[in-house]
């Protein structure tokens, strides 16, 4: 018994993980906490060219996922409070006004080339061309959305910056009224 209980001397410390980029500052950045709007999957990078969103619309389809196109405007596309109805949020956990985009057609089940989905994010662009656009994936199986990512930004849409802009000492500061 008396070996059981003996605790074991610690003869060395473990080593310290390093990515080897200690003096490189801009490997460890501090988020900005207020102010940094993200979408979805991706929304941190630069808008996705066509041939980007096909390859990520590959992956979904890839994974079996069927891909549903949504839009909203900006002014209802962030759910950065828990919105106007005025539920007490703290009793429906999860819930927040405007998470729910509308949906362009229905969603494209059978789909099978990213190109059918790249004709109808246009579509959908030529139609609201100040919304936002969305491709979710969703797995019939589950019943789940598994991915989503931003497909188009309106024209003179403010809420995309550099990374290096969504830093504490970044390029870009946030002032107290946001980006």
């Amino acid at each position: 018994m008396a070996a059981i209980s003996a605790v074991a001397p610690v003869l060395n410390k473990a080593p310290v993980v390093s990515t080897g980029k200690a003096a490189n500052t801009n490997s460890m950045m501090v988020w900005q906490p207020h102010g940094n709007k993200f979408f979805e999957t991706f929304s941190f990078l630069p808008p996705l060219s066509d041939q980007e969103v096909a390859r990520q619309v590959q992956y979904l389809l890839n994974n079996g996922w069927t891909p549903c196109i949504e839009f909203e405007s900006a002014a209802k596309a962030y759910a950065d409070t828990h919105g106007w109805s005025g539920l007490d949020s703290s009793v429906t956990a999860g819930y927040y006004d405007n998470r729910y985009w509308v949906m362009w057609k229905l969603p494209m089940y059978g789909c099978t080339n990213p190109d059918e989905v790249l004709q109808e994010i246009r579509a959908c662009t030529q139609a609201f061309p100040e919304c936002f656009i969305r491709v979710a994936g969703f797995d019939n199986i589950k019943q789940v959305q598994c991915s989503s990512f931003l497909a188009h930004r309106p024209t003179g849409d403010r809420t995309f910056a550099p990374v290096t802009g969504r830093q504490v000492g970044g390029a870009r500061q946030q002032s107290s009224g946001g980006w």
